[in-house]
């Protein structure tokens, strides 16, 4: 266990949203879906001081820019969700008095899933009523139980007396689907399901709710009997599909999410459990239905019609971890994308009975997933597969987060692969013939002539320079870079001579790389090289002199340089060490009044700074695997601009703020080079741009 390092005050929360691969494995868990909502405005005063199956029939066990989600085979559905911060609980500290938190934490974000769980089992125990009547329902008698997972318990239904059909209002048996009152999925209320199904009942391939209601402690639902899921026939099949079997099950799952998504809604758990057949033998036994709407979440807004905005909290995840989108592992907010790129993995599972990610374990199992599906490429994904499955792979998950998918295209991708033959085809596809063909053929030769669209996530991982450039009046600024530990102290020296203070430091290779310049307004500044990652007692000694950290860097060997300065803003601080990126414990502060105002790495560690007063109404986060190029160009339109940022050789992160001050001139552009910018930077210089940051780490070229 790594030594845990603290200050004036230790933080007991668990903050990490990858912790160290050495722990051991946790149980998924799921919550009901929050608004992915992370924006807040007027935090930076001055202060003083410092899925369950829904009736199945048997039990399944180099860029520049310019400003302006039982450990057995298939894990059960997930959403870890932040823990709520108690506000202003603290009295204000003493005037400059500090705080610091360095702990190396190393535990899952959101805490522990067996926890979780084990409420949820709490809850469950008490027994299902033997008799169901709710709303205007026939009695039905409670049978065989026919799954559990997340917070519902799925049993079969067999009416008392009458009923004449299998399925519909007059069915003798239904599934019923009970959530218990304590449930979390209930939030003292009927499930969040119960609103997508209002919304949702009767779309196509969306099984139907027929009656709703509460009895005793239990919210029930009874629905229409289905029958065996994709993954049951996988099991069946010696757990392997023949590609014209997948292929089919594609165009109609393509079909079935085209008209969710239509209503305004996206599934955000596709997964070969959720996809069920009808009943054996009935007349829709090959019809193809998606179930549990648990995790659904709106991607349009119900009242203008407008695609709901993006943000990214990176300790949320919703979804199951096999086949969630890359975006749900980093907590974005969710859209149409994600259920169709969770669609490719399910059909790629479907058909090589294995992806290349399964088989992690541990508490930071859903990072090395998310590591692993970005560094796969579509090629090396869909080796001895079909075309086709590599080209639905390509496409989406290279769309971006408000397009509109070309449901019609995406079908036709599978069309060379369909039996002709209708009677052999192992479902029916409908839904995807009459919406799907006919319109993709057209759509397919109308796009032949549109410019290839720059692709949003494919591209090799790199790792480069990453510079940020700010407009500014003309001043007068300098940089060193490969610069050795015995020779920083000639060049700071030299700089302070010519008034120049340092902005700005990063590391590469254990080399320093320094930005001075004469805009910084500090009066005096001070600096330590040493051994230790952001060395605590020396910080506090400068603190106490009323010096505050201005600027950091950490080096690969687990060195660090520290600058502090005279004549900032700030009036407290309060910095954190942490194994992986500390976003709850930044979420945390942010609710304190604090904003991030420095951050580092020293190989996988993390070092963030953040200080009151720091002139910054608002800040998001960035957070990526390969570059969040989409996410930033996002927050700039949004007014945000980059104002720390930090990467290792997994992962980038970019702190992007609102000033409180609105600047002249909000021009702000990146580079990203495989050697420092040195001929870059005098380009620069003559259009009025400055460095305003520089790191080293993970990119993508």
């Amino acid at each position: 266990m790594p030594e845990l390092r603290s200050g004036a005050r230790r933080s007991k929360r668990l903050d990490n949203i990858q912790p160290n691969p050495q722990q051991i494995d946790q149980a998924d868990n799921w919550a009901l879906p929050t608004q992915n909502k992370t924006r807040r405005r007027g935090g930076g005063g001055r202060g003083r001081g410092n899925a369950t199956a829904v009736g199945r029939g048997r039990a399944t066990g180099a860029g520049r820019g310019r400003g302006i989600r039982f450990i057995d085979l298939d894990p059960e559905p997930c959403e870890v969700v932040p823990e709520v911060a108690a506000l202003g609980a603290a009295a204000d500290p003493a005037y400059n008095r500090v705080e610091v938190v360095g702990e190396k934490d190393i535990a899952m974000e959101g805490g522990s899933a067996e926890k979780v769980l084990g409420v949820e089992e709490e809850a469950s125990s008490t027994p299902v009523p033997e008799r169901v009547q709710v709303g205007n329902s026939p009695q039905y008698k409670t049978e065989r139980k026919l799954g559990k997972g997340g917070f519902g318990q799925v049993y079969v239904g067999r009416r008392v007396s009458g009923g004449s059909d299998r399925t519909g209002p007059d069915a003798i048996e239904v599934a019923l689907k009970f959530e218990h009152r304590n449930s979390k999925g209930c939030n003292y209320g009927p499930p969040y399901e119960w609103q997508v199904y209002n919304t949702l009942n009767g779309c196509y391939g969306i099984p139907w709710v027929h009656y709703k209601g509460r009895q005793g402690d239990f919210y029930i639902l009874v629905m229409d009997m289905l029958g065996p899921s994709l993954w049951d026939v996988w099991n069946s099949h010696g757990q392997s599909m023949a590609p014209n079997t997948v292929a089919c099950f594609a165009v109609e799952a393509i079909s079935i999410l085209e008209k969710l998504h239509l209503k305004g809604f996206v599934h955000g758990d596709v997964k070969p459990e959720n996809f069920l057949l009808g009943q054996p033998g009935s007349p829709d036994e090959k019809k193809l239905y998606l179930i549990d709407l648990g995790l659904a979440s709106r991607w349009k807004d119900s009242t203008s019609g407008q695609h709901v905005d993006y943000d990214q909290r990176p300790d949320v995840f919703r979804g199951t971890i096999r086949y969630a989108s890359v975006h749900a592992h980093l907590g974005r907010t969710g859209s149409r994308r994600d259920d169709l790129e969770s669609l490719a993995y399910t059909l790629i599972f479907l058909l090589k009975g294995r992806l290349p990610w399964q088989g992690y374990q541990g508490d930071n199992k859903s990072f090395l997933v998310c590591k692993k599906k970005m560094a796969t490429s579509p090629e090396l994904m869909c080796c001895f597969c079909p075309a086709p499955f590599k080209q639905f792979l390509e496409a989406v998950t290279n769309m971006k987060f408000d397009e509109e998918p070309n449901y019609s295209k995406l079908i036709a991708f599978f069309e060379s692969l369909i039996e002709p033959c209708t009677s052999l085809r192992p479902i029916r596809i409908d839904g995807a013939l009459k919406v799907g063909q006919k319109r993709g053929r057209l759509l397919i030769n109308l796009d032949e002539d549109e410019q290839p669209k720059k692709k949003v996530r494919l591209g090799s991982p790199a790792t480069q320079w990453i510079s940020v450039y700010n407009a500014r009046r003309p001043m007068k600024q300098r940089y060193h870079y490969n610069v050795a530990d015995t020779r920083l102290s000639q060049h700071v020296e030299k700089g302070n001579e010519d008034g120049l203070f340092i902005s700005c430091v990063a590391s590469s290779s254990n080399l320093w790389a320094l930005i001075m310049d004469a805009g910084t307004g500090f009066s005096s500044q001070v600096y330590e090289l040493s051994a230790v990652f952001l060395h605590k007692d020396w910080i506090m000694e400068q603190w106490e002199r009323n010096y505050y950290i201005s600027s950091i860097a950490g080096a690969s060997n687990g060195s660090s340089l520290v600058v502090m300065s005279k004549g900032t803003p700030y009036t407290q601080q309060s910095y954190k060490v942490s194994e992986a990126f500390p976003f709850k414990w930044i979420n945390k502060k942010w609710k304190e009044g604090f904003h991030v105002t420095s951050m580092t790495t020293a190989g996988s560690r993390w070092g963030v700074v953040m200080s009151r007063n720091s002139g910054f109404s608002d800040q998001v986060v960035e957070l990526d695997f390969l570059y969040p190029s989409e996410g930033i160009h996002r927050r700039w339109e949004s007014g945000y601009r980059i104002t720390s940022m930090a990467a290792t050789a997994d992962q980038a992160a970019f702190i992007l703020s609102i000033p409180k001050r609105k600047v002249m001139d909000e021009t702000q552009e990146t580079l990203r080079t495989s050697a420092f910018p040195s001929t870059h930077v005098k380009e620069k210089w003559s259009k009025n741009l400055y460095i305003a940051s520089i790191c080293y780490g993970r990119t993508v070229c």
